[in-house]
């Protein structure tokens, strides 16, 4: 495998970003490196963000780079998916799985990648993520300067905590400055003046069963049979990238049995879940979509 550090450039995925980068990319494919029109006056940002806006729209999965010499990028279909229902990207659903996508990316992003999936402290400071960043990345045999895992820690922290959390003086409403994921309540502040964070469990019904169905599938590879356990705390399935505890994906679980999607077997000390649908990961979205505008 690749590791990316540092891509972003320091700058965390910004309000208006993404449906920004979308909306370019659907008029002009080349957007991010157009010698005709200038992609600063295009996006209306900076350059140094630009470079990060063409990273983060394939880091969460909403585009891809075509063509080997020109660097252009189309959407991918979890893009138009979210084009089609949710262009501003304001819908809870939109931004689980932008963060899922993120999570899972151990190529491009793999700070988030090792932060949701091999990091195994719930409170945590910046020495505790860089301390076993490191041990991580020596098992992989790759070495990264100390100073992009820090910039990769930052940007986590800013990704996931609203600066009305982090810094409510000098918070401003009319700046766009925030973070949409931070809505998500993954990372919460035990300790502002010696900067100690925690993983948090999302609160009930930010997660909507038809999301952690999309996920679930998305892992099980075509199995119609899996393991509650596996759900849970297998790398890159929902109980990881979500950090849910046992109750939190029980209930979950429990709604996706109502709505007859799946069935939960609990026999003989192995509790799993029997897949009672055919849909598939881009199916369970458009469900999502139809039955949030019912």
């Amino acid at each position: 495998m690749s590791v990316k550090y540092r891509a972003h450039d320091t700058f965390f995925i910004r309000r208006g970003w993404l449906s920004k980068g979308v909306k370019n990319i659907l008029k002009d494919p080349a957007v991010f490196i157009s010698r005709d029109a200038n992609p600063m006056d295009t996006l209306g940002i900076g350059s140094n963000m630009v470079k990060s806006l063409r990273y983060w729209m394939q880091a969460v999965g909403l585009a891809q780079e075509a063509g080997e010499r020109r660097r252009i990028q189309e959407l991918t279909q979890l893009g138009h998916l979210i084009q089609e229902n949710d262009p501003y990207m304001e819908e809870l659903g939109t931004l689980w799985l932008l963060h899922y996508k993120l999570a899972i990316n151990k190529d491009e992003a793999t700070a988030w990648y090792f932060f949701f999936n091999e990091f195994r402290s719930v409170e945590f400071t910046r020495d505790d993520f860089v301390a076993q960043t490191g041990n991580y990345l020596r098992e992989l045999n790759e070495t990264i300067a100390e100073r992009s895992i820090d910039d990769d820690y930052n940007c986590i922290i800013n990704t996931y905590i609203p600066r009305i959390k982090s810094n409510p003086k000098r918070f401003d409403p009319e700046d766009n400055i925030d973070c949409p994921l931070g809505e998500l309540g993954l990372i919460d502040i035990v300790n502002k003046k010696d900067k100690v964070y925690k993983k948090s469990s999302p609160k009930k019904d930010m997660l909507h069963p038809l999301i952690l169905l999309a996920v679930i599938l998305d892992q099980a590879n075509g199995n119609k049979e899996i393991r509650i356990s596996e759900i849970q705390t297998a790398k890159c399935n929902a109980g990881k990238v979500f950090n849910l505890d046992i109750i939190a994906l029980t209930t979950l679980l429990y709604k996706l049995e109502i709505l007859k999607l799946i069935k939960v077997v609990r026999t003989a000390g192995l509790d799993v879940i029997l897949i009672e649908t055919d849909l598939t990961f881009n199916g369970c979205i458009q469900e999502y979509y139809r039955s949030i505008n019912r």
